[in-house]
């Protein structure tokens, strides 16, 4: 048996292992009694529930507007605590597996959730009424989360601390540059000696192509009561509401504005958020449990 020459073990002296017994805690986490959505904080947290975050209210709005009633919220938790580092999390009772802590779902496996729970899903169609507008959907959706998210972004800009600089965990966000069509050009030009870097991002493009967007939009809607004239509400019925109401919010006039100057828009905006602010309901503080 090979054994460490004696220098080499007196070196490794100075630094020993030792190991401890496990801990154990007369604690566990507070057992899932019902549904709860993680979302990121609402804009007045003492008097809101709905996120300020378009990524959350976006979910929340479909849970709502497929009908659920009984899912609580909570923002008590750091996006670094979510699942990817991203929110929101549904987190669900999971009874017929015995497990107390329940089981914590991503944002993408909220539709098939919504299905098993409801026992149906929305089938082929989507929720629309027909194959055209499922597909004219699908351009809205591409419209939304790319103009006009870009234009939320740049009048929302981020505030950085030391803190925030130094944690290492940071929130995932898309860069603007990838919501952009035609992607913006490089900071350098053809001609410079420095390899391209970064984006020049034209503002003034960035409005147009949301003022052009949220006008389309109001036309589109008209008198109708769901977009697209479906029957009942649609997954693209919650995510244009969820970017309405973020919108509606933010200070910069320009954005609020294009918005507040079509009164189709506004009331369909008021008429949807008191079905989706009827359906939440905030959780109590989470206390720890003794086991």
């Amino acid at each position: 048996m090979l054994s460490l020459p004696a220098p080499l073990r007196h070196f490794f002296a100075f630094f020993p292992v030792y190991t401890h017994p496990e801990v154990s805690s007369p604690y566990t986490a507070a057992s899932a009694e019902q549904p709860t959505l993680w979302i990121s904080r609402p804009w007045s947290p003492d008097a809101d529930l709905l996120s300020a975050d378009v990524e959350c209210l976006k979910w929340q709005a479909y849970l709502a507007l497929r009908g659920l009633t009984d899912v609580v919220v909570r923002w008590d938790v750091a996006v670094d605590g979510a699942l990817d580092g991203r929110l929101p999390n549904l987190h669900v009772p999971r009874p017929e597996d015995g497990e107390a802590g329940g089981e914590l779902l991503p944002a993408h496996l909220i539709p098939e959730w919504v299905d098993g729970r409801l026992g149906d899903g929305q089938g082929v169609l989507e929720g629309y009424a027909d194959e055209v507008a499922r597909d004219e959907s699908r351009a809205w959706v591409s419209l939304m989360e790319g103009n006009v998210h870009a234009a939320l972004v740049l009048c929302q800009p981020q505030s950085f601390t030391l803190t925030s600089l130094l944690t290492p965990f940071h929130n995932k966000t898309r860069a603007v540059e990838t919501m952009l069509n035609p992607p913006p050009a490089p900071l350098t030009g053809i001609s410079s000696l420095l390899p391209p870097y970064g984006s020049h991002i034209d503002r003034s493009a960035v409005e147009l192509q949301y003022c052009e967007a949220i006008a389309s939009l109001s036309e589109r809607l008209g008198t109708d009561k769901w977009f697209l004239g479906s029957a009942g509400p649609t997954a693209l019925d919650a995510l244009i509401f969820a970017y309405l109401h973020c919108i509606l919010h933010v200070k910069d006039n320009t954005i609020r504005i294009e918005v507040t100057r079509r009164v189709n828009l506004v009331a369909w905006e008021r008429r949807v958020q008191s079905q989706v602010r009827a359906a939440f309901q905030r959780r109590p503080s989470v206390i720890l449990e003794k086991s």
